[in-house]
């Protein structure tokens, strides 16, 4: 588990996220499993996670398609029940978690309302919070400020580029101050440059507020590039097979990306999915019946 990293200065997102000792984990997951289908044709998604990431860390989920990042980051954030272990969030149960309003999301589209202005769309959890008028201003201004939108407050999302929508959207995430962003393949839709660009300034982000970060990505380069960990996963059933630290130094930018060290950590990445995909083609082989390969339609 990597060190607490207090902000480096800027906006504080996490006004109130402080419960329990300075080193519990943010999240905790111990021996998570899911399950889906009927008793008679199961799916393993996930088998045996066990996992923890401390306060301030950047950790990125990566693994093949349908090994079930998504479903992972879905249990964390309480949007689907575990069928196996437990999910803590800030040493409390996901559901607890989520009614304390612990974690912001964002997904891969903006999910943004086309008929509010972008300053509107950012204050809308903090308009069904009930905060008062002054202070939705007062957020939206600085979480506007924080993406570099100060001067599209005033305009709708259709007016603006898909990295200025997720900028919006994130701003909106961190409006009520979570202790937690959670973050499924945001730029998965974008172009290379641009997403290349939203590295940076997600990086910038979560230097200036001192945010637990988990990100799920298909993008070994972006994965390298934005964390402090990577958590490789298997195919399905998805398991953590590899946890690989990322010791590259800090601010991050142009020649991070051209350093040797960052693709020799690429490789160490691809090697380890590599080796996941190996693991979980066993494991999903042993767990194979003639009715359930039926059932699923030859899925793998």
């Amino acid at each position: 588990m990597g060190a607490a990293r207090p902000p480096a200065g800027g906006i504080r997102v996490n006004a109130t996220g402080e419960s329990g000792a300075a080193d519990q984990p943010v999240v905790r997951l111990t021996g998570v499993g899911k399950t889906f289908g009927a008793m008679d044709a199961p799916v393993v998604a996930l088998a045996d996670i066990n996992l923890e990431i401390g306060r301030g860390e950047f950790v990125s989920l990566i693994g093949p398609s349908g090994c079930g990042k998504s479903t992972l980051l879905r249990l964390i954030g309480d949007l689907t029940d575990a069928t196996d272990g437990s999910v803590e969030v800030n040493g409390k149960p996901a559901r607890r978690a989520r009614l304390d309003r612990d974690y912001g999301m964002v997904f891969q589209s903006p999910v943004l309302f086309d008929w509010r202005t972008v300053e509107d769309n950012v204050r809308l959890p903090l308009e069904l919070f009930g905060h008062d008028r002054a202070s939705q201003d007062r957020r939206a201004s600085e979480m506007l400020e924080l993406v570099g939108l100060t001067e599209f407050a005033k305009r709708h999302p259709y007016e603006l580029s898909g990295g200025m929508q997720q900028r919006v959207a994130i701003a909106r995430a961190l409006a009520f101050s979570p202790s937690l962003l959670l973050m499924d393949e945001p730029f998965g839709a974008l172009d290379e440059m641009t997403r290349e660009r939203m590295n940076s300034e997600v990086l910038s982000i979560w230097e200036r507020t001192g945010i637990t970060v988990v990100f799920v990505t298909h993008s070994i380069p972006e994965a390298v590039f934005l964390s402090s960990r990577v958590a490789v996963m298997s195919a399905r059933p998805g398991r953590v097979t590899r946890i690989v630290e990322v010791d590259l130094p800090r601010p991050r930018g142009l020649e991070t990306r051209e350093s040797p060290r960052y693709f020799n950590l690429i490789i160490e990445v691809r090697e380890a999915l590599r080796a996941g995909d190996r693991a979980g083609a066993a494991s999903e082989a042993t767990l194979a019946s003639p009715e359930r390969t039926a059932a699923e339609g030859g899925i793998g």
